[in-house]
C-alpha cells in the first residue's frame, strides 16, 4: 500500500460513513434509471468485515444498504476506496469475490433464507490515481474464448467505477457533496480551494453537519494543501471557517512563492541550456581557428575558448576532447614538415592522451631538426606514462 493511499483511506471512509455524501455519490454520478427507485431516506451502514469460508477477514469495505421503492427490498451499495498509484487489472475479481463474501455474511446471520432472492449489489469503486483506468470493468471481460456452452456457466458482474480525474468539469460544478470532494481533489490552487471551500460552508450548515466539516478540514489540512503543493505545513484545521480564513490570509504570499519558484527555474534551465550552447559553440570554434591559425595563435585562442565553456561542464571531457583535436593538428604540421608520417608514428600518437603531453609534443614540432628528434620526445613522454604513478 503506497503512503498516498494511506493517507486517504481513513478520510475517505469517514467521508462516504456520512449518509449524505452517499446519496450524494450515487446521484452525481450513476447514470442509471434505478437510481430514481432508491428511497435514500432508508439508508443503512452495514458492517464491512466479512468471514469467508477459510477463516481470512477483510475490513477494507464502505458498505451500505437502501430500500427500494415499491417491494420495499434492499439494495446494498459496497464502495471500494482504490488509491493505488496504478489501477489494479484483477478489480473485478476482487469485486465478484468481495459481493460473494457479502451474499454469504447475510446468509450466516439469518437476513436471506431458503426461498428468499439475493438482493442486488451495486459494486462502486473510487479511484483518484492520475493514470486513466485500464482494468477491466466486468469480470467477464477477464475470460478468454469460451468452447460451445460453457460461457453459460462462466460469471458475470460489473462494477461502478468512478475515475476522478476524468470526470468533466461540467458535471462537478452541477453536482452536490461527492461531486465537491472530487473538485477538492483535482484543486492545484489556492483559489481552486478556497472557492469549493466556500460552496461546502455554504452547503454544510447545521449541527448535523459537524462531523462531515470536521472530517473534511482535518483532510485538507493534512493532505490535500500539501500534496496540491500549497504549503508544506500541516495546519490543524477545526472547521472549514478556519481553511477559507488561511487561504485568504496567505493567498498572495503563495502566489508571491510560485513567482519566485518559477522565476528560479526559468532562470536554472536558461543557464543550463546557455552552458551547453556555449560549451558546443566554444569547442567548434576552438577546433575551427587551431587548424586555420596554426598551433601557435590559432590553436591557443581556439583551445582557451573551448576549454572555458567545456571547464564549466567537465574537465575531464574538455581536456580529452582538446588532446584529440590538438593531435589532429600536430599530424598535420608533421605531415607538412617531414611528409608522410609512417604508421608506427601515427600510432605512437594515439596512445597520448594527456593534453599537456599534446602541448609539449605540438610545441616541438617546429623546434625538433629532425622526424628522429621529435620521435625521441615522444618516445620519453610514453616511456614516462608508463611508470607506476
Amino acid at each position: 500500500m503506497s503512503g498516498e493511499r494511506f493517507r486517504h483511506d481513513p478520510a475517505y471512509k469517514q467521508f462516504f460513513g456520512d449518509p449524505r455524501m452517499v446519496e450524494s455519490l450515487v446521484r452525481d454520478f450513476v447514470d442509471e434509471d434505478f437510481v430514481r427507485g432508491l428511497d435514500f431516506a432508508t439508508l443503512e451502514r452495514c458492517s464491512g468485515s466479512y468471514v469467508a469460508d477459510d477463516v481470512r477477514e477483510r475490513h477494507d469495505d464502505v458498505v451500505w444498504r437502501v430500500r427500494l421503492r415499491g417491494n420495499g427490498s434492499w439494495c446494498y451499495l459496497y464502495l471500494l476506496l482504490e488509491f493505488q498509484s496504478t489501477p489494479d487489472p484483477w478489480m473485478a475479481v476482487r469485486i465478484l469475490a468481495y459481493t460473494a463474501l457479502l451474499w454469504q455474511d447475510l446468509i450466516r446471520g439469518g437476513q436471506v433464507r431458503e426461498g428468499d432472492a439475493l438482493p442486488p449489489v451495486l459494486p462502486m469503486v473510487v479511484y483518484n490515481g492520475r493514470r486513466s483506468w485500464t482494468a477491466a470493468c466486468d469480470v467477464a471481460e477477464l475470460l478468454g474464448p469460451v468452447p460451445g456452452g460453457l460461457a453459460r456457466f462462466q460469471p458475470r458482474q460489473r462494477y461502478f467505477l468512478l475515475d476522478e480525474s476524468r470526470v468533466p468539469e461540467s458535471r462537478l460544478r452541477r453536482g452536490g457533496l461527492a461531486a465537491q470532494l472530487v473538485r477538492l481533489e483535482r484543486a492545484r490552487s489556492p483559489e481552486d480551494v478556497a472557492g469549493v471551500v466556500r460552496e461546502l460552508i455554504a452547503t454544510l450548515r447545521g449541527p448535523d453537519y459537524l462531523p462531515l466539516r470536521r472530517a473534511l478540514s482535518v483532510w485538507i489540512g493534512r493532505v490535500l494543501l500539501r500534496r496540491a503543493g500549497i504549503t508544506q505545513t500541516l495546519p490543524e484545521f477545526q472547521d472549514l471557517q478556519e481553511v477559507e480564513a488561511m487561504l485568504e490570509e496567505n493567498m498572495a504570499d503563495w502566489w508571491e512563492q510560485t513567482r519566485l519558484r518559477a522565476h528560479a527555474q526559468g532562470l536554472a534551465e536558461g543557464r543550463a541550456e546557455g552552458l551547453e550552447t556555449g560549451r558546443a559553440e566554444g569547442l567548434e570554434a576552438g577546433r575551427a581557428e587551431g587548424r586555420a591559425e596554426g598551433l601557435e595563435t590559432g590553436r591557443a585562442e581556439g583551445r582557451a575558448e573551448g576549454l572555458e565553456t567545456g571547464r564549466a561542464e567537465g574537465l575531464e571531457t574538455g581536456r580529452a576532447e582538446g588532446a584529440s583535436a590538438l593531435r589532429l593538428t600536430v599530424r598535420d604540421l608533421l605531415t607538412d614538415r617531414f611528409g608522410t608520417l609512417p604508421e608506427a608514428t601515427t600510432e605512437a600518437m594515439d596512445a597520448v592522451t594527456e593534453l599537456d603531453d599534446m602541448r609539449r609534443l605540438a610545441s616541438s614540432v617546429y623546434r625538433a631538426p629532425s622526424l628522429e628528434a621529435f620521435l625521441e620526445l615522444l618516445e620519453e613522454i610514453l616511456r614516462r606514462n608508463e611508470r607506476p604513478q
